[in-house]
């Protein structure tokens, strides 16, 4: 049988070859006629990292004498509910699996391979028949990934690219990414350094049938309580109230929180009706899908669900929704049904939660799934759910009474929690976007409170040019000399200033579903982001959302986030873990404190036994920082240096083992500064720093040159120089020393360097600080160089939008730098699990002694 992407080449690694030119690449050209077929069970597999034009993982498993092989964005992940995109491309020839090296610029994936992950593969049934079936089911051996996986075709007809999602299988090893993300845990070359087959290292990190299974149909349902009723004309949902934690103990049942619309379904004599939240009717919108649910056979009775539009990674997407209903193109959408409160001729409202859903997995259950689906409850606890829905961009999840009757009303027994606030606000008024007459700029938001709209502040962001042209006609057809809100609580021109266009109000009909990151005290929206307009309930029910105390959960974050705890791997707990700690980016407290315990064995020898100053950032880097020398009453890990070594101060700390560095970002800790002497010579610095800080006007290139003329004056001194960037603006030159002299002699020669080139090429060099002294100039601060001053460390993040990181680099690399903060938490470590090198380690032998250079500068 032919695999999948094979139809159109005359023979095996056809399509592979044609795209490379071996004159060039290193990459081996492969024969598949000198590869013998080899049994099922000792099949080779191989991820290779390739950080090409973006860095993405190639999956690769051996059959029939080639590797079949898919691109994989995301990397694989032990999270079955982590479903990763992969697009499978050309066969692969066999020698490929060892392939580690640089593919040449302008050559096809150019950029660097390394071979991450390898080991042995086991099909489960035969292989060539999934993979022409579109599913693949297998088992990996290798030195980080084990268990069962799945490869399953996504692909339409009319697809540019073969698209497939890969994603682990419920088994032993699965594990949830909020509490292991493998990716980040182990970066590097299994080849360079080799870790030993997974299942002989450890054991599965739990038993099968545990906390993450997926709950199975169980027992029959009892349907005691049920009652013979005719099928009513109007039905009401059961609603979910809003609480700030996850429950605990038994007797939960757990689905997710679909991003899409509430819809009730009446059937009655086999012909279904659409009905929304609202009471309106939406059968013309979906005729397809009323067709779907006609064709379940049931006869009569109310079904309760979601209508959803699923992305290519399976996540629903609330603005492809609005576009398939919008654009009666509802091919796309799914239903998902959580309840029925009425089926064949019985009222079941009386009947307990859990046999409802019984009987409604019976009659939903397919071998495949149609549009048509059962809303699958899981048997994780409702905390372990949040953390899985939030890692996968979900809205939040429900969490039910599994004994609950169904009340057309808002109760306890059903429960909503969400991975951030998000709510719908009433419509009040916008302005054009600055430069546009047909376009939106900003949405003015409202909520009902004592029966008055209140005011919630604006939205501008969340919208293409298209989207902000279709509201704009939407909603100048409810334009109102009217104000619906108290003009005076907006505050005269507070919202249109923002967008720079015109302001006007209108009828609150319309809902606009809003993001945000949390309340400010004066009642206003932070950082919020429109999701998309909607009508299918009553503009008079919206109010402001306050979550309750679900009463067995810790008390919830000040952000207005989940409280939820994870340990990372130095076994340190991490309260806030979705915390948004950067809005520039959504950058969270669990990616910085993954980040500071994967770089561990890289920054620890820059802070081994210096006296470190922490940054600190309890409301993100957004929010007031603060800086920390001394230690707190409650500082676990951390390490206080002794009193004496800075009399008349308190003592120092410092950070010794991953386990410190790792507790340090728990307590919200950003950047890492430190001195330039160690304890056991506090007083005699062991390096020197200069901190190249470009002023207003200073291009890259300017500073590029600068850090250049900087090294060459210190080589003319004898001194040889270690570069880094900041992570900032500026780069760090870095002279290390032989701990002899004290901090005030190493200061004056550092400013008499500084003012040396200052008078030598005024035009670019500056020996005074101050922003007005360094316009269009670069001060080369050796003030770092004073006694109790400190730098950012190598490696450091920085509190600043976009989180760079101070990386070392080899001076040969200072021309391919862009900026100063080339690296971020999101991509130092993987920048680092390639190279073959440190680009500092001379810096470590080198003992260099100033006697000379003082000498030369007088």
């Amino acid at each position: 049988m032919a695999r999948p992407d094979a139809a159109s080449d005359n023979a095996p690694l056809t399509r592979y070859r044609k795209k490379r030119d071996f004159r060039l690449t290193p990459e081996p050209a492969g024969d598949v006629e000198s590869a013998s077929p080899r049994p099922l069970g000792s099949l080779r597999f191989v991820v290779q990292k390739h950080w090409a034009r973006q860095l993405h993982y190639d999956f690769r498993l051996e059959l029939d004498g080639v590797m079949l092989s898919w691109a994989v964005p995301k990397g694989p992940c032990f999270d079955p509910v982590e479903k990763r995109m992969a697009i499978h491309v050309e066969d692969h020839p066999l020698s490929y699996g060892g392939f580690e090296g640089t593919i040449p610029a302008r050559q096809y994936g150019a950029g660097k391979v390394m071979v991450w992950d390898h080991g042995t593969w086991e099909p489960e049934g035969d292989p060539r028949v999934g993979l022409a079936a579109g599913k693949l089911v297998f088992k990996l051996h290798g030195e980080k990934l084990a268990g069962l996986w799945e490869l399953v075709s996504i692909a339409k007809a009319d697809s540019r690219q073969n698209q497939w999602i890969l994603f682990k299988k419920r088994d032993a090893w699965a594990r949830s990414l909020a509490d292991y993300d493998v990716i980040a845990a182990l970066p590097d070359s299994v080849l360079a350094h080799p870790l030993g087959p997974l299942e002989s290292r450890e054991a599965p990190p739990r038993k099968p049938g545990d906390s993450t299974r997926e709950s199975t149909p169980g027992p029959a349902p009892d349907l005691a309580a049920a009652v013979a009723a005719p099928l009513p004309r109007k039905l009401s949902p059961q609603l979910a109230t809003l609480v700030s934690t996850p429950p605990t103990g038994d007797g939960w049942v757990v689905e997710p929180k679909f991003d899409g619309y509430r819809i009730l379904a009446r059937i009655d004599n086999d012909r279904a009706r659409f009905i929304t939240r609202g009471g309106h009717d939406w059968t013309a919108k979906m005729k397809s899908l009323a067709a779907a649910v006609e064709s379940l056979g049931i006869g009569s009775g109310w079904l309760d669900g979601e209508i959803v539009v699923l992305n290519a990674t399976g996540v629903p997407d609330f603005h492809a929704l609005q576009n398939a209903i919008d654009n009666a193109r509802s091919d796309d959408i799914v239903y998902f049904v959580f309840d029925a409160p009425f089926l064949g001729g019985q009222d079941l409202r009386k009947v307990a939660l859990a046999s409802r859903r019984a009987l409604l997995r019976r009659l939903l259950d397919r071998p495949e799934p149609g549009r048509v689906r059962f809303s699958q409850d899981f048997g994780a606890s409702p905390q372990q759910m949040l953390e899985a829905a939030c890692q996968m961009n979900m809205e939040g999840i429900i969490v039910k009474r599994a004994d609950a009757r169904y009340v057309s009303a808002r109760s306890d027994t059903w429960l909503k929690l969400k991975c951030s606030m998000r709510q719908e606000f009433v419509v009040c008024g916008f302005t054009d976007r600055a430069g546009s007459d047909n376009e939106v700029g900003a949405l003015l938001l409202g909520y009902h409170e004592d029966g008055k709209l209140r005011y919630a502040g604006n939205v501008g962001t969340g919208w293409d040019a298209r989207t902000a042209r279709d509201m704009h006609a939407r909603l100048v057809e409810l334009v109102t000399e009217d104000p619906p809100i108290d003009p005076a609580t907006v505050g005269p021109g507070r919202w249109s200033r923002r967008s720079g266009g015109v302001q006007r109000w209108v009828k609150p009909v319309l809902l606009a579903e809003v993001a945000f990151t949390a309340w400010t005290p004066d009642g206003r929206l932070r950082h919020p982001s429109l999701k998309g307009l909607r009508s299918d309930k009553p503009a008079a029910e919206v109010a402001r959302e306050v979550a309750a105390d679900a009463g067995a959960a810790p008390a919830p974050s000040r952000s207005g986030n989940r409280s939820t705890a994870v340990n990372a791997a130095a076994g340190v707990k991490v309260s806030n873990p979705e915390r948004v700690i950067d809005p520039s980016t959504g950058l969270r407290k669990l990616d910085l404190v993954r980040y500071y315990e994967a770089i561990a064995d890289w920054i620890l020898p820059h802070l081994k036994d210096r006296p470190v100053s922490l940054v600190r950032a309890p409301d993100g880097i957004a929010g007031e920082l603060f800086f920390q020398k001394h230690p707190e009453s409650r500082m676990p890990g951390l390490r206080t240096l002794d009193p004496a070594l800075w009399p008349g101060h308190a003592g120092l700390l410092a950070i010794d083992d991953a386990k410190a560095l790792v507790q340090a970002a728990q307590m919200n800790m950003v950047e890492l500064h430190t001195w330039n002497s160690r304890a056991g010579r506090i007083d005699k610095p062991d390096r020197m720093v200069f901190d190249l800080d470009p002023g207003e006007g200073v291009g890259w290139r300017e500073l590029q040159e600068a850090a250049q003329l900087t090294r060459a004056l210190l080589e003319e001194l004898g001194l040889e120089s270690w570069l880094k960037t900041s992570g900032g603006k500026g780069l760090h030159l870095v002279v290390p020393l032989s701990p002899r002299l004290e901090y005030g002699v190493v200061k004056d020669f550092s400013q008499a360097a500084v003012r040396h080139l200052a008078r030598t090429i005024p035009s670019r060099f500056v020996s005074r600080s101050g922003p007005s002294n360094r316009v269009g100039r670069i001060f080369v601060d050796y003030l770092r160089n004073g006694h109790g001053q400190t730098t950012a460390a190598a490696y450091s993040a920085r509190a600043r939008p976009g989180m760079g990181v101070s990386m070392p680099v080899d001076w040969d690399q200072l021309k391919s730098l862009k900026s100063a903060s080339d690296w971020t938490i999101r991509t130092a470590r993987e920048y680092l699990s390639f190279q073959k090198r440190d680009p500092w380690e001379g810096f470590w032998k080198s003992r260099q002694q100033l006697t000379r250079a003082i000498g030369i500068l007088g």
